[in-house]
């Protein structure tokens, strides 16, 4: 198809904080270039989903004078900023002094980042920046000597088998002297970047958790503007690590959620399941009881922290915000850095265009990071991820304290600088070696199902659009991810996409005389069942139209056989105020 072509300064793929902040900046500095911001959603916040308790240091270096703008959405600062161990029906409070100082809240603000992101897109507007909601990115344009030379937006219209109808319109390629990826965790564009220029060489792999989180309007007398909780143990305990959290923003309304890190091994777990089954805790149902659930969605976030920052810069180009992968895990925030990465970037984006530069690799966006605000942000909590991975929730979390504690007071750690184990998908286990989880069913008053919490992430799709959740394997698919592992794609998926559903009765279970290529992590799911019991034929079905974008299934697979390509722009949650 003939596509469209357009010229600019310095195309920015992704309408986050990120890329935002660097169109901003690009206009502060030299409001002479043409700037353009493309993003996936409909909508400017549509798939923004955080938090969010934000470290006001980005956007006070962005712009000093926030505050004097009406319009600004820091309207609730922390006033107070407790943690609690969970058990089964207690809660314990742990003192302020055991906490690294590097984890106080005290000077942030509780915000929604759509509405942050919201207010940015207005001023970079204002500065003169285009941007361009409902335009996801389908590839980049290279030059023969293989620099980044612009990117081509996804086509509209296709029929279901991916070919072009009467009503196709080609996307558009859109060229620039540089183009900045802030795509958010695992991008598509990003990941191709990655893998093409080998960016990822020199780092440790990146590590992910699923955040799943909840908007509620709880009565007035639960309400305490401004406070923020955050919580670990149960009910992940040794099945898993992560922990939630809880924030009181204005007007009766409650953000809250559950982080399950993706590096678990028990193929039984849903991280959905366990974010409902959290909820029931009588701290918590005490909370929400009597309260109405507004929102729903769930997003994976980076969390492997300095060692799996790959290099930023590229021919053409260059990787900022939590494309990157700049989320200080132990406090939870990343749109910090991913401002101050956005600066950097632009900073340097600018001086190379003043100097008459373009395609080339700014190795300036590279060099700094580590010796900026960024690297004295992460360096600290290098290890905790690797101690969670190693001791599990608590004791890693008694570990990680310690290790920033010994930072903090004597500028060195007994750890040195660990490395994580092995990739979230290469952590699951065999479902022969596990028992299956009984999760409770919902009461429907604080605890839901998925496919009413996947109506409230308000998805757009349209209908006889092609799927853009493609099995490269459909035989590896059947022997191994349900053979072997039991199917965790049911699972792990928190919005009910993947389903594996008996379509007819076979002769009696045999021994599988061959495993599939992940057998050697345990005997297949076929050979394991009793002798005499009828082996069912499971099909596997795909529910593309209920995806909420989290790209969980891009990196849990255990055989890397899900392909999680950009599906057409516009299509997806839109989130309000998640």
């Amino acid at each position: 198809m003939e596509r469209e072509r357009a010229e600019f300064d310095v195309v920015i793929v992704g309408a986050g904080i990120a890329g935002l902040s660097a169109a901003i900046r690009l206009k502060q500095i030299a409001p002479h270039l043409t700037v353009t911001v493309v993003e996936k959603g409909a909508e400017i916040g549509a798939h923004i989903l955080s938090g969010a308790v934000i470290d006001p240091v980005g956007i006070n270096t962005l712009l000093p004078s926030w505050n004097k703008n009406a319009r600004h959405p820091f309207n609730t600062p922390v006033e107070q900023d407790f943690m609690r161990l969970l058990t089964r029906n207690k809660a314990y409070r742990l003192p302020h002094f055991l906490a690294p100082k590097i984890l106080s809240n005290q000077g942030n603000y509780i915000v929604s980042l759509g509405a942050v992101c919201r207010w940015l897109a207005v001023l970079a507007e204002e500065l003169g920046v285009d941007i361009f909601p409902g335009f996801a990115v389908q590839d980049g344009v290279f030059a023969e000597n293989g620099a980044l030379i612009g990117i081509i937006t996804g086509d509209q219209g296709l029929e279901a088998d991916g070919s072009p109808g009467a009503g196709t319109i080609p996307g558009m390629e859109l060229r620039a002297k540089y183009v900045l990826v802030a795509e958010g965790a695992c991008g598509s564009l990003t990941q191709a970047l990655i893998k093409r220029y080998g960016l990822d060489k020199a780092c440790n792999g990146q590590k992910y958790g699923l955040g799943l989180k909840e908007l509620w309007e709880i009565r007035p007398e639960m309400h305490k503007q401004g406070l923020v909780e955050h919580y670990f143990g149960w009910p992940l305990g040794k099945k898993a690590t992560g922990g939630g959290f809880v924030y009181h923003m204005q007007d009766n309304k409650l953000a809250l959620g559950l982080i399950v890190h993706l590096d678990y091994a028990n193929p039984y777990i849903s991280p959905f399941e366990e974010f409902q089954q959290w909820k029931t805790h009588p701290v918590l149902r005490q909370l929400l009881t009597g309260g109405r659930r507004l929102a729903y969605g769930a997003r994976v976030i980076n969390e492997g922290g300095w060692q799996s920052v790959p290099r930023l810069s590229f021919a053409g180009g260059a990787l900022i915000g939590c494309a990157a992968g700049f989320v200080n895990l132990p406090r939870l925030k990343g749109s910090h850095n991913a401002v101050l990465s956005a600066i950097a970037a632009a900073d340097a984006v600018a001086a190379a265009l003043a100097a008459g530069r373009a395609h080339d690799e700014i190795v300036e966006i590279e060099t700094g990071w580590r010796h900026s605000a960024i690297g004295r942000d992460l360096y600290p909590a290098r290890n905790v991820k690797p101690l969670l991975e190693r001791y599990g929730s608590v004791a890693g979390a008694v570990l990680g304290g310690a290790d920033i504690w010994c930072g903090q007071i004597f500028g060195f750690s007994p750890f040195g600088t660990l490395r994580h184990k092995n990739s979230d998908a290469a952590a699951l286990g065999a479902a022969a070696d596990y028992q299956e989880i009984a999760y409770p069913k919902p009461d429907n008053q604080v605890s839901f199902d998925r496919a009413s919490s996947v109506y409230l992430a308000n998805i757009r799709a349209r209908e006889g659009a092609p799927c853009h959740l493609r099995v490269k394997n459909k035989a590896l698919q059947k022997t191994s991810e349900w053979g072997v592992f039991a199917g965790p794609s049911q699972r792990y998926c928190p919005a009910g996409v993947y389903e594996w559903l008996p379509e007819a009765k076979a002769e009696e279970a045999k021994p599988a005389k061959e495993l599939s290529p992940a057998g050697d992590k345990g005997k297949s799911r076929q050979s394991a069942q009793k002798n005499g019991q009828a082996l069912v034929e499971m099909q596997y079905h795909i529910q593309a139209q209920n995806c909420v974008q989290c790209k969980s299934c891009a990196i849990k697979d255990p055989n890397g056989n899900i392909d999680w390509t950009v599906p057409e722009g516009g299509e997806g949650p839109i989130y309000p105020d998640m």
